[in-house]
């Protein structure tokens, strides 16, 4: 029998200090707290929300209340149970699926307020998903229709974003791809300029790139990426960037792995990645700006660097 143990925050604050209540009250709601009654507070036990709970301890102490955190085990597995069932989530990602529904109607709209509606649907997913410590059968629906919303949302923020094809990576040597022309559709988002960014600086560091209107229009010697039929694309739940990690065997790079995640994320959707939002917000800022495809890539490709570096870093801190 696996035993779960808890953190118990019980408080009390003076009648007259209704301020400080409120701000410790917030701040523990969005912890994910469960109210066992006014003033008891649970968590399930982790190194983090140990150091937490101490520091809001101290903070209601200091503000003029009284707070002290207590271990807790469930007595028995039924016990155990209606503790685990104080953090079922199934309602909040019940609304987030309607809210998702209600935001779908809007992808018709201009690309500025896609980009709002991706940017919110993806931070109210996150939010849930922070607090969600015994994901379940809801958490998986919430998933897919975050997923299916991103894709969605590529669609009109990325018009011929790829499908994913069934197929066997197969292992390429770097140096057969040295010196070639790639290809791929203009207006690059994540997937194109980090897929850009991966063959110009791991690939084919003699790389010539072009950006086509439409695939038909790709060049029959050039490589294609990110589009159907290039000759790299996505491949089952891999994203294109991932696929040229995988194809050329970069997996061993330090903070490669990383980076893919954070790239897979923002194109199909995934879990939560913290630097995610911010490399979004980036890409689409410098679209606004009326970046070029080439300047794009130059620009970027430094915003890769640093990104690339930071995830190689040991105990980086997000």
């Amino acid at each position: 029998m696996n035993r779960i143990d808890w953190l118990l925050l019980v408080l009390t604050f003076p009648s007259d200090n209704a301020t400080a209540r409120m701000r410790f009250w917030r701040a523990l709601k969005a912890k994910g707290c469960a109210v066992l009654r006014d003033g008891a507070y649970l968590l399930p036990f982790s190194d983090e929300r140990l150091t937490e709970l101490d520091d809001l301890a101290a903070g209601i102490n200091e503000a003029g209340g009284n707070a002290q955190l207590l271990f807790v085990s469930a007595r028995d597995d039924e016990q155990r149970g209606y503790l685990r069932s104080l953090f079922d989530r199934s309602a909040e990602y019940a609304i987030f699926q309607r809210d998702v529904a209600e935001a779908r109607k809007s992808l018709g709209a201009a690309e500025a307020d896609v980009e709002k509606q991706l940017k919110r649907v993806k931070k109210d997913f996150e939010a849930i998903q922070a607090v969600d410590f015994f994901p379940n059968e809801a958490s998986v629906a919430g998933q897919a229709a975050l997923q299916e919303f991103v894709a969605l949302a590529n669609k009109v923020l990325s018009p011929g974003e790829p499908h994913a094809e069934d197929g066997v990576i197969r292992p390429l040597r770097r140096e057969d791809y040295q010196g070639r022309t790639w290809a791929t559709r203009r207006r690059m988002w994540v997937d194109r300029v980090a897929s850009a960014w991966l063959i110009d600086r791991f690939i084919d560091t003699k790389a010539a790139f072009i950006w086509v209107e439409s695939p038909a229009t790709c060049p029959a010697d050039a490589l294609g990426f990110d589009f159907d039929g290039a000759a790299f694309t996505h491949v089952g739940d891999m994203v294109t960037f991932e696929v040229l990690v995988a194809s050329f065997s970069l997996e061993d790079v330090p903070g490669m792995i990383a980076l893919g995640r954070m790239i897979h994320a923002l194109d199909i959707g995934g879990f939560a990645i913290p630097e995610a939002i911010g490399f979004e917000a980036v890409v689409a800022g410098a679209r606004q700006r009326g970046l070029g495809d080439e300047a794009m890539l130059a620009e970027l490709g430094y915003v890769l660097d640093s990104m690339l570096a930071h995830y190689a870093t040991p105990q980086r801190k997000s």
